[in-house]
């Protein structure tokens, strides 16, 4: 299609490589527990595509749902069924442009991180 946005992103060490299509269905920002253990982070930046518009290549491996490469460790993406959410960091261009719409576990959110005026506040997972 003429003019549809086409991302690439991959892994630290470039094993792994991937293409997404089009725009996200939605972007956030996560507080969770899990989140901030995986990324070694305060929070995670994440959007979310349809699955058919991730295209990837190389080995990934997965812990709790979360796919990583085998080779180096980065955290690439949480696949499901229908959905392909990618973590915001693993892209190849810096900014990304992509705004967060939400905010998941604002009650983990550090005191000194104020709330995004303009993004959705969730206490835990969107419903």
């Amino acid at each position: 299609m003429f003019g549809e946005v086409k991302r690439t992103g991959g892994c630290l060490c470039g094993a792994v490589r991937y293409t997404l299509n089009g725009e996200p269905l939605r972007s956030g920002i996560c507080h969770c527990l899990d989140c901030r253990k995986a990324s070694g982070s305060h929070f995670t930046p994440f959007g979310v595509w349809p699955a058919s518009a991730f295209e990837c290549s190389g080995e990934m491996k997965v812990f709790a749902e979360r796919s990583f490469c085998s080779a180096c460790g980065a955290r690439i993406a949480w696949l499901r069924d229908d959905e392909a959410e990618i973590m915001l960091g693993s892209l190849d261009d810096a900014p990304t442009a992509i705004i967060p719409d939400y905010e998941l576990w604002v009650g983990r959110r550090e005191v000194w991180m104020h709330p995004l005026p303009w993004a959705e506040q969730f206490e835990q997972d969107r419903n």
